[in-house]
Order: structure tokens, then sequence, then C-alpha cells
């Protein structure tokens, strides 16, 4: 894909390649520890960070006016490490490297990426970025480099700047290059070029960042230099590379002198041991807990069911003792909020319902809350997702149909498939859950065939409102319709019973229909698989008793 070049005693330029890229490899790079030591021996006491209208927002005023925090160095020399880092002036795209870092935003698109980099890799580049679902701030993921001389493209997203939240910025930043590091030791890679990560494009001021990616830089290479060969700092402007010259020195240095002028010049703030910033007044604080006189455990209540009582027992009070009163004061004791639920769910399964007394199961129980209805989902679709439910999907009971009259997605429903003698609920549940997750992200229409559902055991009420509460509030939310062809008397009771008694949007926006005809209004024909049954209990219920629908044309003929 490339061709390698021979040594050039000039670093900035290389031979062009068989794409056009002029490539450069590592050996045309001097070495941080060789460069020119100017900067390390200016003893004109300029401070790290020369613009005058942005104070360095790390160092401290004290530490500054009285030279320094203590005689040991923060950063002492370490010529192991020091022989790993490069400064180069140029684009990065064109090194010669296991990884290059290209600054992007969440969707990873080619609009927000580096200058240079997708036209330098070809369009390769742009699909595969399509396909990794995008990447959260700080994080980093890992494409093929393409027509780059690099084997990989290594994709970080950097923090948005704002001096109110300027911590929480910097060690976001910290993190994007540290992930960067990682990602390039997970792919079994030694060597990475940097360009600097989102700096004015997302208005974070480039002498701050410097010192942030440096300094995690060495970090990062204090517990890994053995897994790292090199890493480049790319720049591509005389502002930064003046910046990163001033700064180097201060977190790499290449001797004694120049680790004396790094404890006065070093900020007062230089992170932890991977290079992120503690704010102190965000530490736990422990103090000895008071003592207090430990009190009985309350008796569990007589209606409680026999499977809680070890619950209410092993979370007795006498924890209170170890708890600060006056923390304790400000909200309700955990004991007693969960005796206040479990009264609710006795009362509500020891009183008298009306459906329960009709045989259309139990609708009682206390409301889900949205927390819990999350976790709920969560735990069904996990679940789901690991098991195969070919069964289930063989018996064609649920699928996905076409598009309605307005490009909603729509999902299909054959009652009369629903055998309950031979089918396993919690298995039928869970392929639910995994069949609708995709379409309830966004607005979507059911479409319900009770065509001859009748003559089958349906489930109960209480089992159907169990499974809106699994499926959720984005479910209902999301939820246009549910068209019910051909309903029986029975379906609209009980459909009449879930509106009156749950609280649940889901069931008021039942639409009954009586013929195809009036359906394929809401959904076109040509976006429905329909069952053959489906046409023949259509013609008989409407009047056509005599006639029948060949199962393959679909032509109606009478009755032999």
């Amino acid at each position: 894909m490339y061709v390698p070049v021979a040594h050039s005693a000039t670093p900035e330029v290389g031979f062009p390649n068989e794409t056009g890229i002029s490539v450069v490899t590592l050996d045309q790079i001097p070495r941080w520890i060789d460069a020119e030591q100017s900067v390390g021996h200016d003893d004109n006491g300029d401070s790290s960070f020369s613009n005058p209208y942005f104070p360095d927002p790390l160092t401290s005023q004290s530490e500054a006016d009285s030279g320094g925090i203590g005689s040991v160095s923060r950063f002492p020399v370490d010529n192991e490490v020091n022989l790993k880092i490069y400064l180069w002036r140029g684009n990065p795209w064109n090194l010669e490297v296991d990884a290059v870092v290209n600054s992007t935003n969440e969707v990873m698109d080619e609009a927000h990426s580096s200058a240079g980099l997708h036209a330098a890799a070809g369009p390769g580049l742009a699909e595969e970025c399509a396909t990794l679902g995008g990447c959260r701030t700080g994080m980093a993921k890992a494409t093929c480099a393409y027509n780059l001389p690099a084997r990989k493209v290594i994709h970080t997203v950097g923090p948005k700047y704002a001096v109110k939240y300027h911590t929480a910025a910097e060690n976001a930043l910290s993190h994007c290059y540290r992930s960067c590091l990682e990602v390039l030791i997970e792919n079994g890679l030694q060597s990475i070029a940097f360009s600097c990560i989102y700096t004015e494009a997302k208005n974070y001021p480039r002498e701050p960042a410097a010192h942030v990616a440096i300094r995690t830089v060495r970090r990062f290479l204090e517990k890994q230099k053995d897994n790292i060969i090199a890493v480049v700092f790319c720049t591509t402007s005389t502002l930064d590379t003046e910046i990163y010259k001033r700064l180097l020195p201060l977190y790499f240095p290449r001797d004694k002198h120049e680790e004396e002028v790094a404890l006065l010049k070093l900020p007062a703030d230089v992170g932890d041991e991977n290079g992120e910033t503690v704010i102190d007044e965000r530490k736990i604080r422990i103090k000895p807990l008071p003592k207090k006189q430990v009190r009985r455990p309350p008796e569990p209540p007589a209606d409680v069911p026999v499977s809680d009582v070890g619950t209410i027992r092993r979370t007795s009070s006498y924890l209170d003792s170890f708890l600060d009163p006056a923390f304790m004061s400000l909200i309700k004791d955990p004991d007693e909020r969960r005796l206040e639920q479990w009264e609710k769910t006795v009362k509500a399964q020891n009183s008298w319902n009306f459906t329960k007394f009709l045989g259309l199961g139990e609708l009682g129980g206390p409301p889900l809350s949205a927390a819990e209805e999350y976790s709920l989902h969560s735990r069904y679709l996990s679940k789901a997702n690991s098991l195969n439910l070919s069964e289930i999907a063989e018996m064609k009971i649920i699928y996905r149909g076409g598009v309605d009259s307005e490009g909603r997605p729509v999902m299909v429903v054959v009652g009369a498939h629903f055998l309950l003698r031979c089918l396993d609920l919690d298995r039928f549940v869970l392929y639910v859950v995994k069949e609708f997750e995709p379409i309830i992200q966004k607005p979507y229409t059911i479409v319900y065939f009770h065509s001859a559902a009748s003559l089958q055991m349906q489930p109960n009420l209480g089992w159907m409102r169990r499974l809106q509460q699994i499926l959720g509030r984005k479910h209902q939310r999301n939820l246009h319709a549910v068209y019910v062809l051909h309903p029986s008397l029975g379906l609209k009771v009980a459909v009449f019973a879930l509106q009156l008694l749950v609280d649940n949007m889901g069931w008021k926006k039942v639409v009954y229909v009586d013929r195809l005809l009036q359906l394929f209004r809401y959904v076109p024909r040509e976006q429905l698989t329909i069952p053959d049954f489906v046409f023949q209990h259509d013609l008989e219920v409407n009047g056509g008793k005599g006639l029948m629908v060949d199962p393959r044309t679909k032509y109606v003929y009478h009755r032999p």
C-alpha cells in the first residue's frame, strides 16, 4: 500500500507512495531526547503560559510566587521514557506508524474529523466508521487505515470547553489520550501519532490542552513503557509547535537542569497517577461513626408472605446504630418505605377485584415506577438476546410487516396462532420483548388479526397487564394505534375492562376494524402478510359464507 523510504536528513520531507502521500518514517524524525535543548536552559523567567489575557487555570499563584512546592521533582528524568517521545511538525497522516489519532465527534462523520484524514485514507474509512455506532466523549475506537501509511486509525471524541466546567473538560480530554493509548495496546500495536485533539474546534485553549496531553502521556508511559516504543506529538502550526517545545521539558526533562527548571514552571496541579485533576472538596470524608443504643428489630407483619420474612430480618434496624441521626432525619427510613410497599401489595392482593371475580385475571397491585419498568425491561431483553427462540418464531404469532399509510413500521399479531395449550408463556414474553425492541424506539403500529381467535384459549388480563409493564413506557408512548380486525364481543369487553381499570394509554389506542377493505385504508395490502384463513373469515363474516379463497392465488370462488 505504501513504499518505505530511506533515511532522510530533513524530517519534514518524505517520498510519495502509490497514492501520492508523502511517507515519513520514525527514523526520519529526531527523538525528543536528541532535540535542541534551548528551552530548558532559558533563564528569562518565562512562564509556561505566555498569554497574559488567559491565565493558566492550573497554576496556583501562591506556588508560583514561592518558586515551587518542594525540591522533589514530580516528573524526574527518565531517559527510557524520553527515548519514546517524538515532536514532529507536519501532517500525521503522512507518518509510517502503527496508529494515528483522529479527533472526531460522537457520530464519527467525515465533516467533523481531523482535516485531511478522509481524503488521504479513502472512502473505505467513512464506510467503516458508519458501522461502529458512534463514540462517546473521552472514549476511543479503532478502524483500518486504508490508504494511509499507518496500520490503524484510532478515533476519539474530545470535550467541549467552558471555563465554568474546566475540570470536567480537562479530565475528559485526559481520558481521550489515555483511551487512545489503551486501544493501541489492546490491538497489539506499539507506535502512535497524536495530533492536537480538539483544541480550537471545541473552544479548548491550546496551552492548557497541551499540558493535559503531555502529562497524560507521561503518566501512561511510566506504567506501560515496555508495551510502547514511540509516541509522536504532531503539530501543524507554529504556535502549537512552540507550545510543545516549551512544555515538553517540564514533563520529560532530559537532564537535571531541566528537572530543576520544571520545579519552578510546572503548574501547581499536575493531576493524579493518571494525569487527571483531583478536587479535594469532592473526596469522600470518613469520620468515626456515632454510637447509638441498639434497638430490637421489628417483627414482620402477619400478612406478609413467608418468602419476605427473612428479608425483613436481614434488613433490621440495628444498622441505625451506625448511622448519623441528623442525616437519617432527611429521608424516610428504608425499612419503613419497604414496609409501606409490602402493605400496599398485600392490600391489593386481599381486596375484592372485579376482573378477578369474573375470571379475567389479577389487575391489582401497585403500579411500577419508571425506574422499575426500565430495570424490568432491561432484564427481559438481556435474557431474550441470550436465548434461541426459533420455535416461537416458527409459530408465526408475531412477525414484522411493512409500513402503514403514514410510513410507520407495522407489527402483525395473529390471535388464532396463539395456542395457549402448547405455548411456553415465559419464552413467548421473551420473544415479544426481543421482536418489539427495534421498532418501539419510534412511532409504530400494531395490526391484530382476531379472525377465528375466539375458538382458542386466550391469556387473562393480568398476564396482558404484566406484558405491558415489561415492554415499558416507551412502548406505550410510541404506539400510534392497534388495529383489531374482526373483533369479538368478548374481546371488546376485555379491552374495555383494561381501559377502565388499568392506567395505561396503550389500551386507549385500540381501533376496531370489521372488514379487510377497511383495514387497508390504514395499512396498504402490499405491506401485510395475511394468513389465508383471515381472507376466508372475512368472506364468511361479511356475507360471503358460500365463498372460498384459493390459498395460492387468493382467487375467490364458490364453495363446492
